[in-house]
């Protein structure tokens, strides 16, 4: 079963990266994309789950709608509003909502990341 994420920026994908024990691609957008760039970044029939995780800024917000126009059938994840951005969000609170999406999440999570 191959899934992908979907976020904005690297620092996203590498914190999830150290958090994650299982392989799943993470796709990053770097920001608001086209619809015509998002159907090339992805391949919708490539994998069985895709998630969205963006900041919860208006420019994460924005693109969130975005996909959700294209891509009805993607999983939304959030971000606490207080948090802001997913790189700001603190490391025990992105492994709770991966595993809440039954991610499997590396139990030495906190010692990888500086």
């Amino acid at each position: 079963m191959s899934k992908a994420i979907i976020v904005e920026g690297k620092t996203d994908r590498e914190r999830l990266l150290g958090i994650l024990d299982e392989d799943v691609d993470i796709i990053c957008t770097y920001g608001t994309i086209s619809s015509d760039k998002l159907e090339k970044l992805i391949d919708e029939e490539e994998y069985d789950e895709v998630f969205i995780l963006v900041d919860a800024d208006e420019a994460g917000q924005k693109l969130r709608r975005s996909i959700k126009h294209e891509f009805p059938n993607f999983h939304h994840l959030y971000t606490r509003r207080k948090y802001r951005e997913v790189a700001t969000t603190p490391i025990e609170e992105l492994a709770a909502i991966l595993l809440k999406a039954h991610f499997l999440v590396r139990e030495d999570y906190e010692t990888e990341l500086v």
